[in-house]
C-alpha cells in the first residue's frame, strides 16, 4: 500500500485533461512509418504531447510525458583528445559528443525530466541512429523511435494531437454513457444495487457500499486483473477487500473509530491498541473522499450524505479523470438513494418512537413526524420479477415517496406519507394507498392500504387508492352499521380467512382467478371458501341484492 491520500474538491479540475495517447497507437500509424528500436516494448508507455528540441539538454523545457523529437543537430563531431572537464549540472558536454558518455548524459536528463519517449529523425543530419544513443536508451529504459526521412516532425505532432482528440472524444462518450446508465439504474426497482452493479461494470472493477457502522451492505464486480501479486500470504482479492474497508473508514467517522491507521501497509501486522488513532470527536474534520493504491489496484472512497451515514469504495485498474467522474456521479446518486433528508428530523422520529414505547398516544407524537396532521398509509410489494424487499429497497422506495417512515416486513413495505406529498406509481412496485387519516385512525388506514394493495395485485394495476367519496353506507350511523354487520356475519365468526376471502371475492366482482391472485392461494381454494361462506350464511351469493348487503357488512369489519 503506497499511502492514503485525502482529496479535496478544490484539487479536482473542473474539466478533465486530455487523455494521453499510447505509444503503441502512434507506432501503429502506417502513414508515419515509425519504428521503435530501443527501450522497453509493451510497457504501456503513454504520451501527453510532442515537443521538438535540438538542445543538448532539453531538461528545463520538458513538462513530463512528452515524445521528444530531435534530428541530432545538437550532436557535434567528437573533439580529439578532449575530456569531460567542465561539465555542469549533469548536462552532456561538447567534448564528449558522439561518445557513450554524451548520450548517456543526454538520455538520463530526458528521463529525469519525465520524458516519455525519444524520436530520432533520419536526415538531413544523420543517416542512421547512433549506436551509442540506442545503447543509452536501453540502459535508461527510454523508448527510442526511429522517424523515417519522409515523415516530418510536424506530421508526428499532428498525429499525436489527432489521437489525443480521439481519446478525448472516446472518454467523453464513455463518461456520458456511464452517466446515462447510472441514472437509468437509479430508477429501477432496486436502485441502490442497480447503481452499484452498473458502476462496477463501467469502471471495470469492484464497487462496495458500507453501512453506518462500517459493515459491507452490497458489493459488485471483481478486483481488477493485472494487479501485482500480494506481498503476503493473502490472496489479492482479500488484500484489496480489506484495503477498501479501511479506506472507507477514513471517510466514515463512525466506522473510523478503532479501524486503525489506514495509511500503513495492509500487509503489515495489526497495530497494538496503544498505536491506534484516537477516537474521532464530533469536531473532527472528516474528509469526504480518499484514495490509495494497493497491489497495483487503485482505490477510492467517497462519503455519502452529510454527515456521512454510508460510504462508497471502489477498486479500479486505472486512476483517470473519466473514472473519477463516473464514480463521483454514482456517489451523488447513492447519497440521494440512501440518505435521509437532512433537516434534523431523524432525532425527532427517534423521540416519537421512544414516546410511543413509553405509552404516549399516536396523536401526541404525530407532530414530531414532519409536522403533518393527516397521513397516507402506503402498502407496496415488488413486482414478481424482483426479490422480497430488504432495507435498501425499502429505503429507496421511501425516498421516492418523500418519506423516511418506512417499515419492511416480509414481502410488504409500509410507508407513512404526510398528506400533501403526491403518491404516484413507482417502477417495479405494486402499491395500495389509504385514505387520509389522522394518527388515531392509522390502524384503519393500514387496513385500507392492505386492501387496496390486494386489489392492485389482483387487477395488475400499479397503484390503487382506497375510495374516499361519500357512499350510501355513510348515511347509516356507524354504531348501527357495525352491529348489523356483526349480526349478518356471525356465522363466519372465528374464521378470518373466510371473511377476507369473501371480502376480496366481492370486491373483484366474483372473479375466481383475480381473487386467487390477490390472496396468493389456488383458485380451487377460493371456490371452496366462498362455497363454505354461502353454506354458513345460508345465502345465495348469485343474488346481487345478497352480494350488496354482504359487501356493506364486510366493509364495516
Amino acid at each position: 500500500m503506497e499511502g492514503t491520500h485525502i482529496m479535496s474538491d478544490a484539487a479536482v479540475p473542473a474539466v478533465p485533461p486530455t487523455p494521453p495517447v499510447p505509444l503503441a497507437a502512434l507506432l501503429a500509424r502506417e502513414d508515419l512509418g515509425l519504428r521503435q528500436i530501443a527501450g522497453p516494448t509493451g510497457s504501456g508507455t503513454v504520451i501527453h504531447g510532442a515537443h521538438t528540441s535540438e538542445l543538448s539538454d532539453p531538461h528545463p523545457y520538458l513538462l513530463g510525458g512528452e515524445l521528444l523529437l530531435t534530428a541530432g543537430v545538437h550532436i557535434p563531431e567528437p573533439a580529439a583528445g578532449a575530456d569531460a572537464r567542465g561539465a555542469t549540472a549533469g548536462a552532456p558536454t561538447p567534448e564528449a559528443a558522439g561518445s557513450g558518455a554524451y548520450f548517456d548524459a543526454y538520455v538520463s536528463r530526458i528521463v529525469a525530466a519525465g520524458g516519455a519517449a525519444l524520436g530520432f529523425g533520419l536526415a538531413p543530419v544523420h543517416d542512421t541512429v547512433p549506436r551509442a544513443l540506442v545503447a543509452a536508451c536501453d540502459t535508461h529504459g527510454l523508448p527510442l523511435v526511429e522517424v523515417p526521412p519522409r515523415t516530418t516532425f510536424s506530421g508526428v505532432a499532428r498525429a499525436v494531437w489527432q489521437l489525443m482528440a480521439r481519446a478525448r472524444h472516446a472518454e467523453l462518450r464513455r463518461v456520458t454513457e456511464a452517466q446515462q446508465s447510472l441514472a437509468a439504474a437509479a430508477s429501477r426497482p432496486d436502485p441502490v444495487r442497480a447503481v452499484l452493479r452498473q458502476l462496477a461494470r463501467r469502471i471495470e472493477g469492484r464497487a462496495v457500499l458500507y453501512g453506518p457502522e462500517g459493515t459491507e451492505l452490497a458489493a459488485f464486480g471483481r478486483v481488477p486483473e493485472g494487479a501485482r501479486p500480494a506481498t503476503s500470504d493473502r490472496a489479492p482479492e482479500e488484500t484489496v477487500a480489506q484495503a477498501l474497508a479501511a479506506l472507507a473508514a477514513v471517510v466514515h467517522p463512525v466506522a473510523a473509530r478503532g479501524a486503525g491507521n489506514c495509511a500503513t501497509s495492509h500487509n503489515a501486522p495489526a497495530a497494538a491498541p496503544s498505536q491506534q488513532p484516537p477516537e474521532l470527536s464530533p469536531r473532527t474534520l472528516t474528509p469526504t473522499s480518499a484514495t490509495d493504491t494497493v497491489d497495483g489496484t487503485h482505490l477510492t472512497a467517497h462519503a455519502l450524505g452529510s454527515p456521512p451515514r454510508f460510504a462508497l469504495a471502489v477498486a479500479t485498474p486505472h486512476r483517470d479523470p473519466g473514472t473519477h467522474t463516473i464514480t463521483s456521479v454514482a456517489a451523488v446518486l447513492l447519497s440521494l438513494l440512501t440518505g435521509e433528508q437532512q433537516s434534523g428530523t431523524g432525532a425527532a422520529r427517534v423521540s416519537a418512537l421512544v414516546r410511543l414505547l413509553l405509552g404516549a398516544a399516536p396523536q401526541d407524537v404525530a407532530p414530531l413526524l414532519d409536522g403533518a396532521e393527516a397521513w397516507l398509509v402506503v402498502h407496496a410489494r415488488p413486482t414478481d420479477d424482483v426479490p422480497s424487499p430488504d432495507p435498501l429497497m425499502a429505503g429507496a422506495l421511501g425516498a421516492a415517496l418523500g418519506s423516511a417512515l418506512v417499515d419492511a416486513h416480509g414481502d410488504v413495505v409500509r410507508v407513512l406519507v404526510p398528506v400533501g406529498r403526491e403518491v404516484t406509481a413507482q417502477p417495479g412496485w405494486t402499491c395500495g394507498v389509504s385514505a387520509p387519516a389522522g394518527p388515531e385512525a392509522w390502524p384503519s388506514a393500514d387496513a385500507q392500504a392492505a386492501r387496496a394493495l390486494a386489489r392492485a395485485r389482483a387487477t395488475r394495476t400499479a397503484l390503487v387508492r382506497h375510495g374516499s367519496r361519500t357512499a350510501l353506507a355513510d348515511l347509516v350511523p356507524a354504531e348501527e352499521a357495525t352491529a348489523h354487520a356483526r349480526t349478518l356475519l356471525a356465522p363466519l365468526t372465528g374464521s378470518p380467512a373466510l371473511v377476507e376471502t369473501l371480502r376480496t371475492w366481492l370486491s373483484l366482482h366474483g372473479s375466481w382467478d383475480r381473487t386467487a391472485v390477490a390472496l396468493a392461494v389456488h383458485r380451487n381454494t377460493v371456490r371452496q371458501r366462498v362455497g363454505r361462506c354461502a353454506a354458513l350464511l345460508g345465502a345465495d351469493l348469485d343474488d346481487p341484492d345478497v352480494r350488496m348487503e354482504l359487501w356493506f357488512a364486510v366493509r364495516q369489519e
